[in-house]
């Protein structure tokens, strides 16, 4: 006999956690992953945050999964479509047009997400009832958000560890500078003896000791030599579009939204916002240089790419790596030497020295791996939810006698559009998040970014890390937190201090921003914050869809809901990384703290009952 209930906690964490995996691939581990490849902030947050519209428009089938099948067959299918998508993307990673055949793949994996949304949401409002609902809330929020990290940790630190594990042995470079060293620059010469045997591939340095001299050159002669070194790099292929010196030269495209939209909104900014800053401005640069010059010592396979990232091990940070930051080496370009650039701060005048390491791996083929082992996890989670699942009984198709699907479908939208204050749901649901769409595209690139670029200069799997251990646990804590707070004194008592909880600790972005800390406990204690406050304060997004979605339609009303929500995450995204390159991290964090004026105002006129959500006294919640 079929079990029409069933312990909630069989179910709902594995269902939930199954619903965020998709999500955060499309949103956040494609923007990891296309930064790793070296793809621009610009091309990834449009072309990611376009990824967002199957859940824009999701309510437009939506009720499709109430009149046909049941909630339980829709989560099962869509579970291994998702698990198709994602092999689908492993393959295509390796192939010449990644990026667009990727992208088509992760398309699919969003349409079948979103559709599995549908279904789980509608089923866990089957499967429960009203207090059961507001008391697991916060389990389902937590789980999926668990899933959320999980996407950011555990899944990017795997990909840094095959990052590592597909490379050479790492190479590192002390730069020693002194007042006393001269300060005559000059490309590296090349030993063409040093070349070792296919098989037997390391990277070689010339030249071996980095000598730098503190006295300061003239800014002209310093935009010189760096021009010579990056239009070096860019040439040979050895730096990708991600970076600024990596432009191909190619006038953009004429268009009327450029020409009068675009581009004179990007001028102001840039004379508003965009300051000479050390780094990036040959006019007030006046510190010195040195090239160095690395060599792949061994024929790479055909197709495949390896990358070596440099970073700052340890040392005076006086000391800085301005060209060669990433570097990719192949069968076309592994038999010339790539340049590396260090700068010594014009302020420098004592001897001192830094440490560089660089490491190196093969990033599309740890991809592809990282995804084919997210494949095989949703394989397992379709037949593990085949048997656990319950079947609720009014889990069914809802379409009744003689009605035609056409009316039932227009009479289930209409339904919903003749709420009340309609126009209060649409703005809350736009605009209560409009500052965390805008900064969840950005951090994990802000992190990544190096030091001289506006970012933290991390690895892949230190921000991985990051998210995966302090990030988690401060996620679990708050959303468990704000289930429990709610079912306690209910939606309404705690409204405005989940409001508060999900803006103000963006604050912790700001400072990490300006003050750009080196401290790895720092960077995760700021992490940890931002995560905690966001369990708890979305708590309250939760609550209010579940709120306006009761009625016989619940689960294609809560399917509209979230179709608004995602277009509220979508839209502030897509332009969000064209800002932020405009005018820079500090500057851009501290707007998406402006943006919380927006979501609070339509809080003023929220009208939801102050006992919703509330457990009654005397009933307890029982896990079947």
């Amino acid at each position: 006999m079929r079990q029409t209930t069933r312990n909630p906690w069989a179910w709902i964490p594995t269902l939930y956690f199954a619903e965020g995996i998709p999500y955060v691939v499309a949103m956040t581990v494609a923007v990891i992953m296309f930064k790793r490849f070296g793809i621009s902030n610009t091309d990834i947050a449009l072309y990611t945050s376009w990824l967002y519209l199957p859940w824009v428009i999701k309510p437009l089938w939506s009720p499709v999964v109430d009149l046909f099948k049941t909630k339980r067959w829709w989560i099962i299918i869509m579970q291994l479509i998702i698990g198709a998508a994602l092999g689908g993307v492993a393959l295509a990673i390796p192939l010449p047009d990644y990026f667009k055949i990727t992208l088509i793949f992760l398309w699919l994996l969003a349409f079948s997400s979103a559709t599995h949304d549908i279904s789980a949401d509608g089923f866990y409002m089957l499967g429960l009832n009203e207090h059961q609902q507001a008391y697991f809330v916060g389990i389902r929020s937590t789980f999926y958000r668990i899933a959320m990290i999980t996407g950011q940790g555990l899944l990017i630190i795997l990909a840094g560890y095959f990052e590592t594990a597909t490379g050479l042995p790492p190479v590192e470079i002390t730069v020693q500078a002194s007042p006393g060293y001269a300060k005559t620059i000059e490309l590296p010469q090349i030993n063409q003896g040093a070349t070792a045997q296919s098989g037997n591939a390391t990277f070689s340095v010339f030249p071996g000791r980095v000598s730098l001299s503190t006295q300061n050159i003239p800014s002209r002669q310093m935009d010189s030599i760096r021009k010579i070194v990056s239009t070096h790099n860019l040439s040979l292929g050895f730096v990708g579009n991600g970076k600024p010196q990596a432009s191909s030269g190619k006038a953009a495209e004429s268009s009327v939204w450029s020409d009068y939209v675009s581009t004179p909104i990007k001028r102001f900014l840039q004379k508003q916002f965009q300051k000479p800053e050390g780094v990036r401005s040959g006019e007030v640069m006046a510190g010195n240089v040195k090239v160095v010059a690395i060599k792949l010592n061994g024929k790479p396979e055909a197709g495949k790419e390896m990358i070596l990232n440099f970073k700052l091990k340890s040392g005076d940070n006086s000391l800085k790596l301005i060209e060669g930051e990433r570097l990719a080496f192949n069968l076309e370009n592994w038999e010339q030497p790539a340049y590396l650039l260090f700068l010594a701060d014009p302020k420098l005048n004592s001897p001192t020295e830094a440490s560089f390491k660089g490491t190196s791996g093969n990033i599309h083929l740890a991809w592809s791996i990282t995804f084919i082992i997210l494949a095989i996890l949703f394989i397992i989670f379709s037949f593990y939810h085949r048997f656990i699942l319950p079947y609720p009984v009014t889990d069914g198709k809802v379409l009744k006698g003689e009605e035609s699907i056409l009316g039932a479908f227009f009479k289930t939208f209409a339904s919903f559009f003749k709420r009340k204050e309609i126009w209060v749901i649409l703005s809350f649901l736009m605009f209560y998040r409009l500052g965390e769409a805008q900064l969840i595209k950005m951090a994990s690139p802000f992190m990544l970014d190096s030091r001289q670029l506006g970012g933290l200069g991390l690895t892949t799997g230190e921000v991985g890390l990051i998210y995966g251990t302090f990030g988690i646990l401060a996620l679990t804590a708050g959303g468990i937190l704000g289930g429990l707070a709610a079912s306690r004194k209910g939606f309404r008592y705690w409204l405005w201090w989940m409001v508060l909880a999900i803006n103000i600790p963006h604050l912790a972005y700001v400072y990490m921003a300006y003050a750009q800390p080196s401290n790895y406990f720092v960077i995760s204690l700021c992490a940890a914050i931002e995560q905690f406050s966001y369990g708890f304060g979305f708590t309250a997004y939760m609550l209010y869809m579940i709120y306006i979605s009761e009625g016989e339609n619940k689960t294609a009303h809560f399917a509209i809901a979230t179709g608004f929500m995602a277009l509220g995450m979508m839209l502030p995204g897509m332009f969000s990384g064209w800002l932020q390159d405009i005018i820079g991290y500090k500057y851009f964090f501290v707007w998406v703290m402006l943006c919380m004026i927006p979501g609070m105002i339509p809080v003023l006129f929220l009208n939801v009952k102050p006992e919703f959500g509330k457990k009654v006294k005397d009933e307890t919640i029982s896990p079947q």
